[in-house]
């Protein structure tokens, strides 16, 4: 075989190896610039970025209890507890009753009070729907597979987190 041929093949790996590692950079990158957004945005409304995106999960899963909020955002039941006080005191989200079993409590976001932040992430939206205009169909399924697993990915490692405060994946940097 001549070394023609050869790098001819291992150039696909190389590739591979490559995209990975941009993939991987970029999601360093996209998380980075996502966080820096939803901060300022939060701070603009006194919140915090727990705040709006514990809101933001409500507003698309509606009525939950306080502990399928812990387990889909994978923060410990502690903290979520005192997330949803200081939302409820805020008035952003409310505790009631469930109907169908009154010994259980169930959480809701209080639409008519959040009404005003969907001009401003309904702009936004706008804004990256308009991004994924340059994709074919098959692409948009490619990214939306990538998005709905890294999701799943992310809230696994912060359950991990919540539930083990001495984690493996970063060394402790507090003092």
């Amino acid at each position: 075989m001549s070394s023609r041929s050869e790098t001819k093949k291992a150039a696909p790996g190389l590739r591979r190896r490559d995209l990975v590692e941009g993939i991987l950079m970029a999601g360093r990158e996209n998380s980075a610039a996502t966080v820096l957004l939803h901060t300022a945005i939060a701070e603009r409304a006194g919140l915090t970025a727990t705040d709006t995106k514990t809101i933001d999960t409500l507003m698309r899963l509606g009525r939950v209890t306080a502990g399928e909020v812990a387990g889909y955002t994978g923060l410990a039941t502690a903290s979520v507890t005192s997330l949803l006080d200081r939302l409820e005191r805020k008035g952003l989200v409310r505790r009631v009753r469930d109907a169908q079993d009154r010994r259980r409590v169930m959480v809701e976001p209080v639409r008519e009070r959040l009404a005003g932040g969907e001009n401003v992430f309904g702009s936004i939206r706008q804004g990256f729907a308009s991004l994924l205009e340059n994709y074919s169909d098959e692409q948009l399924e490619t990214i939306l597979d990538f998005m709905q697993r890294s999701s799943k990915r992310a809230r696994e490692i912060t359950a991990t987190f919540t539930a083990n405060p001495s984690s493996p994946f970063l060394p402790s940097i507090k003092k």
